[in-house]
């Protein structure tokens, strides 16, 4: 029986980026539960210094090593599982999870869930200072350019479903599960909740009003942390990584004159276009789902496809390539794409 937190969780999210540990207060099992009065820094240590912090990669890993830095250990990690088996069977002390979906599962007790309840707790990426920027809408500088209307309606419609499905978690969920959900209803309920916290809350802890609108300081520390993180071995992309500014891999100006009070949007240049998703149907891209749903997209004059992400799939690639012509991303892989000539632009900034 647990009398404390299990020492092993790392949870991750484009707002948060914590690790979950379990905490007791018997000694035999100090080896793998940590005290409730454990520190951040006594936590990463340990299980630094165990080799069992996990992460899956991906564009995640950057704010890990960030954290093993801060507390001079080494950047190194143990390649995690898209599940939390590691975390129940003790291999990873500090896992990786997200806090709108792995974080769900590992309290929870529906299906999919490894019912730990509140005995696990977690680490708040913003709380030390290391957290990055996740989802964001972007495309390519080049189409943004050539179809200023049709990126503008994009945003416009998108923003509109993102504000219902926060106002309407309940209902956003039910209607992602009812596009081909990858999970439970259950869990997807969860999920939706958890979202909306994510959109509505900035870095900072303080309130979001306008969905999507981009905080260049929370870029720039993205940005900053992604330089020293980010390892090129082309020397080109390399060198272009380190000279990245932020007119490098953001231009706010369609986002503000979408969403702008009494903006007229005009006719869009496309009217079919896609969006590729970076993972597969889930309340991660919940305002996606209802602004499809609910003929936000219709209104705004498009016809919109949305592209399920998952396995090889890369939404970087996909949108330089013009397999698709808006995606979801992390901050962190956009920056890495740009590094690599990409010219890819975020245009709405959705955690």
């Amino acid at each position: 029986m647990r009398n404390g937190y299990k020492g092993n969780l790392m949870v991750l999210t484009a707002l948060v980026l914590a690790l979950v540990m379990a905490i007791t207060a018997i000694p035999a099992m100090a080896e793998t539960y940590y005290a409730a009065d454990a520190t951040a820094e006594q936590i990463v240590t340990d299980a630094a210094a165990k080799g069992k912090v996990g992460n899956w990669g991906l564009g995640n890993e950057y704010e890990i090593q960030a954290l093993l830095s801060k507390y001079g250990q080494p950047t190194t990690y143990l390649s995690q599982a898209f599940d939390m088996d590691g975390f129940d069977d003790d291999s990873i002390l500090l896992a990786s999870a997200m806090t709108y979906n792995e974080l769900g599962l590992v309290k929870n007790s529906y299906q999919g869930g490894y019912s730990y309840g509140d005995t696990v707790k977690y680490l708040d990426m913003n709380d030390e200072g290391v957290a990055m920027l996740e989802d964001n809408i972007f495309t390519t500088a080049a189409f943004a350019a050539a179809n200023p209307n049709t990126v503008k309606a994009f945003i416009a419609a998108s923003v509109k479903g993102w504000a219902y499905a926060c106002q309407n978690p309940a209902e956003a969920a039910e209607i992602v599960y009812k596009y081909g959900s990858s999970v439970s209803s259950e869990h997807q309920a969860y999920m939706a909740d958890e979202v909306k916290k994510l959109v509505e809350t900035d870095t900072q802890g303080n309130p979001v009003t306008a969905y999507g609108k981009m905080d260049d300081a929370a870029l720039q520390q993205t940005l900053d942390l992604a330089k020293t993180y980010i390892k090129l071995s082309d020397s080109v992309a390399a060198e272009k990584l380190a000279s990245l500014t932020l007119a490098d891999i953001r231009d706010a100006s369609y986002f503000d004159a979408a969403t702008a009070e009494g903006a007229v949007l005009e006719a869009p240049e496309k009217k079919d276009v896609t969006i590729q998703l970076k993972w597969l149907p889930q309340a991660q891209f919940m305002g996606y789902y209802v602004a499809l749903d609910k003929g936000y997209y219709t209104d705004a004059g498009l016809n919109v496809t949305i592209v399920p992400g998952g396995g090889d799939i890369s939404e970087t690639t996909a949108v330089y390539t013009g397999q698709v012509d808006f995606g979801v991303t992390w901050v962190s892989n956009l920056i890495a794409a740009n590094a690599g000539g990409m010219g890819l632009t975020e245009v709405a900034q959705i955690f």
